[in-house]
């Protein structure tokens, strides 16, 4: 088996639902790891005593497995290998590829000792089809690129800075911590994800059609990472840039990019008023690497990068994340719930000039809960302002905090 990097969190989380009555969808940007998981799980029911014989996996991605995209062949393939008094456990990589496929899954979920797994790269299965078909009885597991710790320990770099800024610029695809010492395979790795993700996740799922449109969209959510978004907003500025483009248009486009799972929105909330607030979201990248190489950028715009790290870490660690609006309009990057309790975090590069301290402070200052507050910076230094604790983003990142 070819060296793989342990995805601990996402294993564990599959053993958990082992053989319960559930079926097992794993959801994320393509190239993210779900077929490694797959291997890697595969790897630990053989470790357990299951055979060969036991374990059906499919990839509907590969050309060998090509009859099995009419979902009656599926079935009917499923069906051959399953041994009775035995539990099967069945993977189907890429699912969405085959036609109707949630009929071919539902069929098999009513039988005995089949333990399902399936990945897909497009939230749209969920929302639609799947949940149409098979609602409640099946559970997500949205799995995201690389975290910073499994990256260190993938790749040689001593120095936690000079690692931790690779990470940033490079991205963290799991393929990417192969290609750190070859930028030009590298970028041509990126764009060969991202062209294959608009294409198949983003165009030919939705049915859109205009690639230089949402290409333009793909550019302005990436240009204004934390910054408040409407599709009103990309409507006006593509249409004052020579594009008239409607609002109800663009909104078709960042459904469909969301689905593919290459950003993620998320929605204000007003932390005195309780409320969800309807206003501008904002928009977070997959991937920063992803987003620099969209960009043609690198080592810019930190702030906001971190910013993106951040909320991908929180989201990798199992918080609902909102942005927050406490008092005199004041904003708070993230409101982090899990299990019933709270945090809040501010994200800014340094904190070193009096004023930017004063500003990432004020906002968290009027939120009079007793919840934790964050501030986290790229600062080598810790302080703790009566109660607001600022602490270093590669050592939170590290699991060292």
């Amino acid at each position: 088996m070819k060296n793989l990097i342990e995805r601990k969190s996402y294993l564990d989380q599959l053993t958990m639902w082992r053989e319960k009555e559930m079926i097992k969808v794993v959801t994320g940007v393509r190239r993210c790891g779900k077929s490694t998981l797959f291997e890697l799980f595969m790897e630990r029911l053989k470790a357990d005593g299951v055979s060969d014989e036991q374990i059906v996996f499919v990839n509907l991605e590969d050309e060998d497995f090509s009859e099995l995209l009419n979902y009656k062949k599926l079935h009917e393939y499923v069906n051959t290998k399953i041994i009775k008094n035995k539990w099967m456990y069945v993977f189907i990589d890429e699912i969405q590829n085959c036609m109707e496929y949630e009929r071919a899954i539902s069929s098999l979920y009513l039988k005995n000792n089949i333990d399902i797994y399936i990945t897909g790269s497009n939230a749209y299965m969920l929302s639609g089809e799947l949940a149409t078909k098979l609602a409640a009885r099946y559970i997500e597991i949205d799995m995201l690129n690389l975290s910073f710790a499994e990256f260190s320990e993938a790749v040689a770099i001593s120095d936690k800075r000079e690692r931790f800024f690779q990470y940033m610029n490079m991205g963290s695809f799991p393929y990417s911590t192969h290609l750190i010492d070859n930028s030009l395979a590298h970028s041509q790795y990126l764009e060969g994800i991202y062209n294959t993700v608009l294409v198949k996740d983003v165009m030919e799922r939705s049915g859109l059609s205009d690639i230089t449109l949402v290409k333009s969209i793909v550019r302005f959510l990436a240009s204004n990472i934390g910054s408040p978004v409407s599709a009103k907003k990309i409507a006006d500025t593509l249409t004052s840039n020579g594009r008239p483009t409607g609002s109800t248009t663009v909104d078709n486009y960042l459904a469909a990019l969301t689905d593919a799972y290459l950003f993620y929105k998320v929605y204000r909330y007003d932390i005195k008023g309780k409320i969800h607030l309807k206003s501008e979201g904002k928009y977070y990248c997959c991937d920063t690497g992803l987003r620099n190489m969209i960009l043609g950028t690198v080592n810019m715009d930190i702030g906001h990068q971190i910013e993106n790290i951040v909320y991908l870490e929180l989201l990798r660690r199992g918080y609902t994340i909102n942005i927050g609006k406490s008092g005199r309009g004041g904003e708070i990057d993230f409101i982090a719930t899990r299990d019933k309790k709270t945090e809040y975090y501010q994200v800014s590069a340094s904190v070193i000039d009096e004023n930017t301290l004063k500003r990432e402070l004020e906002s968290l200052k009027y939120i009079k809960d007793n919840y934790p507050k964050f501030l986290i910076t790229l600062d080598d230094f810790k302080a703790d302002y009566d109660g607001i604790l600022q602490i270093n983003l590669i050592d939170w990142l590290s699991g060292a905090l």
